[in-house]
């Protein structure tokens, strides 16, 4: 029996009262129906922003408070409040949160007590994907010193002149690449000390393994990387940008910080356990995944290379929950054979960028109810993007709310000029929602961008000025996209002097340089074409031939894969009798790039690059439908 004060109204009021309920309960029904067809992706907008609300208001009383709090300060951390607990696993060793801190201090104290470095040096770092590789980085960064990721693939002129655009103080180098630095040892500034992660070394580079063995793994003074800037370089990671050599993008801490929040702000706890395959000399492998993994007190799992036929089994053998990929990555894995359980995983998130449509519905098909994760950011960029919907095919999403905390611009361009467009008063236009257009962000104290180290010119470049008004200044990304009706943002191609290629960045210039040191060569023009089924643009060269010279093929196969890494190798030659100039006498790509490789459509030689046979040999149509049909891999 309800007891006194609960009886229901009688009377007059009674149907007063369940008539209003009613009519609130279908106004609050038709409410929800008029957001879902109005507003469909509100919930998921609001949620998004108020993480990045909340990250940002974190970091705000970290700085009120005085404590400036970096991902290395997060790490220890975890290291002294969970140290038991797996950090990294890696061919089926555990390094436990105190594990990894002992052994960075080992580095540390080598450093301290056989070196001259000093808080804001530089130290070059050359490794494989193994654990010594966060061993040395975490322990330079307790000294204070910044490190310089070096990509694994690269050698020769290319790595001697990332070495010395860093200019580092010391470079650590692992055992299986010592090789590679032996090559350019006599072309190093004398100034630079050579560590290597290998006991027995040539005469030259020292033995860091040989100095942990001995060294102390007590705890470095906090003094010695106590952070007092945010703004303060922690990191160099190359990038190709836009034109030219790799450059060092300047990372700072604050930058750091923002992208170990990636996999928190996708959904990851502390629970996860994230595979990492891509390599950790990459943005999205050190900041987005070792920096993700730090700021959730995670467990990683690290591959030294990616392998699609190891791929499940790892995550099985690991209860691996999250992974981090590149398109590329996800093809592979959707060509692989089919087999039996195929879905007998437990991974729920996967996060990365650059999967194509197709691919990405696929995967889904295929491999189960996985959420993918898609973000766009350049690793020196000031603008990010994050699709937190799962909408296939998109980058992200920007409604008025995103555009308070993420300002960005797309504007008209120029295909065939490589430019942006300007009216007669020297302005840059919006595009219409539908068109393509360049994507530029303001730069200014909220959004800053922090330039590249060594020359100048290079930071400069990627600047836009004068855009909408006088004395205005956006970070040029050099990426065309596409925003949608509903605001969902697409990646539509590059612009400039670079293709994306196996998840590289490939700069045509350096590429043109190594293949224009042949004396039979007189011009080369390097561009990206489509392939059907492949994710980015395979390289081709078009070059021409001194007067009175012949070409000679295997010598262009030779001169090709000794100077560049495997990605940058051009997979097609075309031979022409003469370069077409723009009217500012820049070599013409945009005709060439429409053409392709098609010999249907090219009446100029063409030649493909042949891996057995180690030379480049005649595209005949039969070689190109089979290209075509996938039945040769490039």
């Amino acid at each position: 029996m309800a007891g006194p004060g609960s009886e229901l109204p009688s009377g007059p009021v009674a149907p007063m009262l369940l008539s209003w309920l009613t009519g609130l309960g279908a106004g609050m029904v038709f409410l929800s129906f008029m957001q879902k067809l109005l507003y469909p992706y509100f919930w998921d907008d609001f949620w998004y922003l108020l993480k990045v609300v909340r990250c940002g208001f974190r970091m705000e009383m970290y700085r009120l408070k005085g404590e400036l709090v970096t991902v290395l300060d997060k790490f220890l951390m975890h290291a002294k409040k969970q140290p038991q607990k797996p950090f990294i696993i890696y061919e089926g060793d555990i390094y436990t949160y105190q594990d990894v801190d002992k052994r960075s201090s080992r580095v540390a104290h080598v450093f301290l007590n056989h070196s001259t470095l000093k808080r804001g040096d530089t130290v070059a770092l050359l490794m494989s994907n193994e654990p010594d590789f966060i061993h040395v980085w975490f322990g330079l960064a307790k000294l204070g010193c910044v490190v310089a990721f070096l990509n694994s693939n690269i050698r020769s002129v290319s790595l001697l002149h990332c070495i010395r655009s860093c200019e580092p103080r010391a470079l650590v180098v692992g055992a299986d690449l010592l090789g590679t630095i032996e090559e350019i040892l006599p072309s190093l500034p004398g100034d630079i000390s050579v560590w290597a992660m290998k006991e027995s070394v040539p005469e030259g580079i020292i033995s860091l393994k040989e100095k942990l063995s001995t060294a102390s793994d007590s705890q470095v003074p906090h003094s010695h990387h106590v952070a007092s800037n945010l703004k303060a370089p922690y990191l160099y990671i190359f990038t190709s940008g836009t034109t030219g050599l790799p450059k060092a993008a300047v990372i700072c801490q604050l930058q750091a910080m923002k992208g170990s929040a990636g996999l928190w702000a996708f959904g990851c706890t502390s629970d996860d356990i994230i595979y990492i395959t891509l390599p950790l000399y990459h943005s999205s492998g050190s900041l987005l995944g070792i920096g993700g993994c730090i700021e959730l007190g995670a467990t990683c799992v690290l591959k030294k290379k990616f392998s699609a036929s190891q791929f499940w089994n790892d995550c099985r053998k690991y209860n691996v929950t999250v992974f981090q990929y590149i398109g590329e990555l996800c093809r592979y894995l959707c060509k692989q054979p089919k087999r039996e359980g195929e879905m007998d995983h437990r991974v729920r998130l996967a996060v990365g960028n650059g999967i194509r449509s197709d691919v990405w519905r696929e995967f889904l098909d295929r491999f189960g109810n996985i959420k993918m994760c898609e973000l766009y950011g350049a690793t020196e960029g000031n603008i990010c993007f994050m699709n937190h919907t799962g909408k296939i095919g998109s980058v992200g999403r920007a409604n008025f709310l995103h555009k308070l905390f993420f300002t960005f611009d797309l504007i008209k361009y120029d295909f065939q000029k490589d430019e942006p467009i300007r009216n007669e008063h020297g302005w840059c236009s919006l595009v219409k929602k539908g068109e393509p257009g360049l994507l530029i962000s303001p730069v200014n104290a909220k959004n800053p961008f922090f330039g590249y180290a060594g020359n100048r010119k290079h930071t400069e470049k990627k600047l836009l000025c004068d855009v909408f008004k006088k004395g205005d200044v956006y970070f040029n990304t050099g990426d065309l996209m596409v925003q949608d009706q509903e605001n969902f943002l697409y990646f539509w191609d590059r612009t400039g002097d670079t293709f994306r290629w196996k998840g590289e960045n490939i700069a045509t210039t350096e590429v043109a340089d190594i293949i224009g040191m042949l004396d039979f060569i007189q011009d080369t023009n390097v561009y990206g074409v489509a392939v059907p089924d492949y994710e980015g643009k395979a390289g081709m060269a078009s070059i021409t031939l001194k007067p009175n010279t012949s070409l000679d093929l295997e010598k262009v196969y030779e001169q090709i894969v000794t100077f560049l890494p495997a990605y940058a190798c051009p997979q097609f030659l075309r031979i022409q009798e003469k370069m077409e100039t723009t009217g500012t006498f820049k070599l013409q790509k945009f005709r060439l790039v429409e053409e392709g490789f098609s010999p249907l459509k090219i009446s100029d030689p063409l030649y493909f690059m042949d891996k057995l046979k180690k030379s480049y040999v005649p595209l005949t149509k039969e070689i190109y439908d089979q290209i075509i049909l996938g039945k040769i891999k490039l």
